[in-house]
Parts: structure tokens; C-alpha cells; sequence
């Protein structure tokens, strides 16, 4: 399911705090999954954390006010990560505490949706297989 088409918010000063929120939100997220003991090591290996931070600051822009700040795709990034499907469970409930907690509500439910959408996605393209032992794998049985 296609997450929901998001209203336009046209009065700037409302859209300029709400970039505010993005970007408090996704320093949050970071901050908090650098010491998580999962999804820690994973953070640890992005090079220019900065640099990366601007990037998923501009994606949910371009995802919660239909800005053109973000033009890449996101899953191809993700490809040759070290992770696996217990990662995403773990991304996902971080991201959506953070979200709850930096976030309007409405922006912060349409966050979560997507994310929540995201992660099903990545996981049919990173995981299309099921193991021997039942699993979600990476290459066939």
C-alpha cells in the first residue's frame, strides 16, 4: 500500500518550522541509533555523517512537503549494508519514537507510514529469499 498523498502546508513560516522539526528529528534519530547496540554499528560505518544527515534531512522534506531538495533513491544506497531483517525492525521503532517525539503529529504519523512502507520494501528487495531455516535470506535456499 502506496503511502497517503500528503496536503500541501502553503504558510511559510508553519513550513519553516516543520524543516526545523526534520532536521531536530533526524539529528535525534542518529544521536539515538549511534548508542543503539544494534543499529550502532551500522551508523559507525556512514564516512561523512554529516553529509548523510543533509541527505535524509532533504529525503523527509521531499517527503512531508513535496520539496525538490531530495532527488536520489534511497534503497540502492542500502544495498551492500551489513544488515539484516532484525535491523529494520529496530530502524523502524527508533525512527518512530523519534518521530513521535520531534515531529507534529500529523507529519509524524505520515513519517511513520512511510518509514513503516520503506522498510517492507527494502526488505522484498534485500531479502527476496527464504533460507533453509525459514528466514528471510539473500540468496536461495
Amino acid at each position: 500500500m502506496e503511502p497517503a498523498v500528503i496536503p500541501p502546508i502553503e504558510d511559510a513560516a508553519e513550513r519553516e518550522k516543520l524543516e526545523a522539526a526534520i532536521d531536530d528529528c533526524v539529528r535525534r534519530f542518529y544521536a539515538s541509533g549511534a548508542k543503539d547496540p544494534l543499529l550502532g554499528p551500522v551508523f559507525a560505518a556512514i564516512d561523512d555523517l554529516d553529509g548523510h544527515m543533509a541527505i535524509v534531512a532533504n529525503f523527509w522534506s521531499k517527503a512531508l512537503l513535496n520539496t525538490e531538495r531530495y532527488q536520489g533513491h534511497p534503497f540502492a544506497a542500502h544495498i551492500n549494508l551489513p544488515i539484516e531483517p532484525v535491523h529494520f525492525t529496530r530502524w523502524l521503532e527508533l525512527f518512530s519514537e523519534t518521530a513521535a517525539e520531534a515531529l507534529p503529529e500529523t507529519q509524524a504519523e505520515q513519517a511513520i507510514a512511510r518509514a513503516a512502507h520503506m522498510t517492507q520494501c527494502f526488505q522484498a528487495g534485500l531479502f527476496p529469499f527464504t533460507g533453509a531455516d525459514g528466514k528471510p535470506s539473500r540468496v536461495p535456499a
